[in-house]
């Protein structure tokens, strides 16, 4: 398997990577030692953009190639057991508002991590088959170096992570009232102020999960994504879920997530969905 080349069996990532990425994570002791993220090209170290004191960011622009290491935790966007302010740690203070009918979508979802884990046969992630992750578990699981271009009227963000792309439209269109459901919605969004995009999504489609461990949506789901660029290397990320069918009330999964830019010349390395190689994987640690 071909985990260490350019080319990602995402599928394989996703099953073998989790408990290492998991030691990683707040409620658990760090590894002894972790790789830096390489860039793509050269197989080089991660280069820095930061300077001392930081550069101003510029106004009303989110282009660029964004990482979300931080610079500090390498894989601190994978979140196995659930988005970084909202983990599945078994905590009170991280229980969710699950209406009846979100508790009942809960059970159905068998993950591979948290404190509901279910046994790896049973395991009925999306994910897994290659299914798309969606929103908004593109950004609450496996958040990795990201590109966003920018036009006047709308950000493309491209993600590293299965190799996908979404738009989010900024020419003042408003958002469908019946969408037909997409695996990523329908995005919209504006400026706040200079430094402040708010993005609003609706219309994901139900069949996905919003994260690693398997809580539900429904199609009422409606995500406000808020990108506030704190300096020219810096950016933030807080990402907000109203689901009225599911949850009593909004709740917050990212709270100013930290980004930092890389330099433009830097080679996002891929990771895309392999069913041949999830196969290959079955094959040789499941005995299916």
């Amino acid at each position: 398997m071909r985990l260490v080349r350019g080319v990602f069996g995402v599928c394989i990532v996703l099953l073998l990577c989790i408990p290492l990425a998991a030691q990683a994570s707040p409620q658990s002791p760090k590894p002894q030692s972790a790789r830096p993220a390489l860039d793509g090209w050269t197989g080089g170290p991660m280069p820095s953009t930061e300077t001392t004191p930081p550069l101003p960011a510029p106004r009303r622009d989110l282009s660029g190639i964004w990482d979300a290491s931080n610079g500090h935790e390498p894989g601190d966007g994978i979140q196995p057991r659930g988005p970084r302010n909202m983990p599945d740690d078994g905590k009170p203070e991280h229980q969710l508002p699950y209406t009846p009918a979100g508790l009942a979508a809960l059970q159905l979802n068998k993950p591979s991590d948290g404190t509901r884990a279910a046994q790896l046969d049973e395991i009925n992630d999306p994910a897994l088959i290659c299914d798309p992750q969606g929103m908004p578990r593109q950004n609450l699981y496996e958040l990795r170096t990201t590109e966003i271009l920018q036009t006047a009227d709308k950000m493309i963000l491209l993600y590293q992570f299965a190799k996908i792309w979404r738009v989010i439209w900024m020419d003042g269109r408003e958002l469908p009232e019946n969408p037909e459901p997409q695996w990523y919605g329908y995005s919209a969004g504006k400026w706040v102020d200079d430094f402040t995009f708010v993005a609003e999504t609706v219309g994901a489609d139900a069949r996905s999960w919003v994260d690693n461990v398997g809580r539900p949506h429904s199609d009422e789901m409606r995500i406000e994504e808020i990108f506030h660029r704190v300096s020219r290397d810096r950016m933030e990320l807080t990402v907000t879920l109203t689901d009225p069918k599911f949850y009593t009330r909004p709740w917050v999964a990212l709270d100013r997530f930290p980004l930092r830019r890389l330099p433009d010349d830097y080679h996002v390395r891929e990771m895309v969905c392999s069913p041949s190689e999830y196969r290959k994987y079955l094959k040789m640690f499941v005995g299916k």
